[in-house]
């Protein structure tokens, strides 16, 4: 089956996982700007990433037959900066309109705090004013409620963002219900210890159905399974669901929220396969 992966870190992996992925079904993956485990000094480095995740990171990801789309931001981990957050922001509007670029993300909150919330607001903003799409960073473990309540809260507060343009990712039990409700798209991330596996995600699915909900690895230079969402094809299957509704949750769903980018276009015989 073929399948999307709408949030992995290919940057931090290796080219042979884009021909380990190829191999398992995957034909497209969204990159979103993340931490790269250290804070950058300045915003020279941002943009030398950007043109890394715009330029190059495509042209990997297509000697396989994957096609490379991304996202833009200063991620929270590196948003207690705010002089630097807000250059950067100021430098994205450089970016948007080069192909395979489907919005703003991840932004959100890590630890919950005021230079966060703040650094979020103006991403909104920036989304609002170029009608851009969201991905948006829910934090970790103890923070996740708390700080998914907060995104919540910002996003309904800002009356020029459109709820159906919106992913929460890293959902899980606690937090899934609240932002479906909210009318947003919600990204289950696969990680092999924490945030949600192939078993935990299949038993929401089994709650909640297959409506705005998308399935990822976030792989990245952590310990992380670029083959995460193979994995909850074959979780899917073992538990009888039908074809129609696993395809729906790893191809059909991100396709039909990238498709709200006006600059996305994808079909799989656009994608051009070289040698290497």
């Amino acid at each position: 089956m073929n399948y999307i992966d709408p949030h992995i870190h290919m940057v931090s992996r290796t080219t042979d996982d884009y021909k380990r992925m190829a191999l398992a079904g995957c034909v497209l993956v969204s990159e979103p700007a993340f931490w790269a485990g250290f804070d950058r000094s300045g915003v020279e480095g941002f943009r030398d990433y950007f043109r890394q995740l715009t330029e190059f990171e495509k042209g990997r990801a297509g000697q396989y037959g994957i096609a490379h789309q991304t996202w833009l931001c200063i991620n929270a981990k590196e948003a207690e900066n705010v002089e630097l957050s807000r250059e950067v922001i100021a430098m994205i509007p450089e970016f948007l309109d080069r192909p395979g670029v489907l919005g703003i993300g991840e932004i959100g909150l890590n630890k919950n705090t005021r230079n966060e919330a703040t650094v979020f607001q103006e991403h909104l903003e920036l989304a609002a004013r170029t009608d851009e799409l969201i991905l948006v960073h829910t934090p970790h473990l103890a923070d996740k409620y708390q700080g998914t309540r907060m995104i919540l809260d910002m996003i309904r507060a800002h009356p020029r963002i459109k709820p159906e343009r919106v992913c929460i990712d890293h959902v899980e039990e606690h937090t899934i219900r609240l932002a479906l409700d909210a009318g947003h798209w919600v990204g289950m991330t696969l990680y092999p210890i924490t945030k949600c596996s192939p078993q935990r995600a299949s038993d929401m699915i089994e709650m909640y159905g297959t409506e705005r909900i998308l399935a990822n690895s976030a792989g990245d230079w952590g310990h992380s399974d670029p083959l995460a969402v193979p994995e909850l094809i074959f979780e899917m299957r073992s538990r009888g669901h039908a074809e129609a509704d696993i395809r729906k949750v790893v191809y059909e769903n991100p396709l039909a929220f990238f498709s709200g980018c006006r600059r996305f276009r994808f079909t799989p015989r656009d994608l051009v396969v070289s040698a290497g």
